[in-house]
């Protein structure tokens, strides 16, 4: 179910919810305050784009 279920996932909206995420992480590492969100950002694009035996720490 793991991989069906992530391949789904990805077609129907993953891409461009893990895109958007990875563009919020970009945008927010350009100054040095915003880098620890962007790191956390990068953490979300990729439970977005995979989110299906992913697990967040």
């Amino acid at each position: 179910m793991g991989c069906i279920g992530n391949l789904l996932w990805f077609i129907f909206g993953g891409f461009a919810s893990g895109l958007s995420w990875l563009l919020a992480g970009v945008l927010w590492c350009i100054t040095i305050i915003g880098i620890p969100i962007g790191k956390q950002c990068f953490k979300l694009a990729k439970l977005a784009l995979m989110p299906f035996g992913a697990k967040v720490r």
